[in-house]
């Protein structure tokens, strides 16, 4: 049976400390350096970096075989690779929907769209949570319930005189009839 390490000796405890603190203040410079996007609601692709962030901090502070250096390293390649990948998707559509993928409309003029609902994995109940987190007790009284590309939901109330304008980028049922009202 494995005995449980309670201390690694002095040494240890202060390489753990000392690097800790350093790689954490080289984080929040770079993270600062990055800008606005690396700290902003998550995507996929920004999940995946976070995480990636955070096993690398680990790995820097415990592993005494990463130097602090190879820590800062590897946080600058994330962070580089993250910007990369935000002024590729920038600047092109199928990037875009590639990396981010596109809105979801799973509620159209108050009825659930069960084919989407199964797509996305979903559940009436979650629908009608947002609803009511959004201030809504009536599911007539929405226009539209939008699963947006970080998982969050959007919920639009019913105004038959003024175009849904704002759901252009939607993937669904919806398009909007010449006139400019919500069909």
């Amino acid at each position: 049976m494995q005995q449980v390490k309670f201390f690694s000796g002095s040494a240890a405890t202060w390489r753990v400390a000392l690097v800790g603190a350093a790689i954490y203040v080289a984080l929040l410079i770079l993270l600062r350096l990055a800008g606005k996007r690396a700290l902003a609601k998550m995507n996929a692709y920004d999940m995946v970096v976070t995480v990636a962030l955070g096993s690398t901090l680990a790995s820097a502070i415990l592993s005494p075989d990463v130097s602090f250096l190879d820590g800062v390293t590897a946080f600058a390649v994330l962070l580089g690779l993250q910007r990369l990948v935000t002024l590729v998707t920038t600047r092109s559509h199928r990037a875009r929907v590639w990396v981010n993928s596109v809105p979801v409309l799973v509620l159209y003029r108050g009825e659930m769209l069960q084919r989407e609902l199964r797509r996305h994995q979903l559940s009436e109940e979650e629908i009608l949570a947002a609803l009511r987190n959004h201030g809504h007790a009536r599911v007539e009284d929405v226009f539209a319930v939008v699963l947006e590309t970080d998982g969050e939901f959007s919920v639009i109330a019913r105004d038959p005189t003024l175009p849904a304008t704002a759901l252009r980028d939607v993937a669904g049922i919806y398009s909007e009839s010449p006139d400019g009202t919500n069909p």
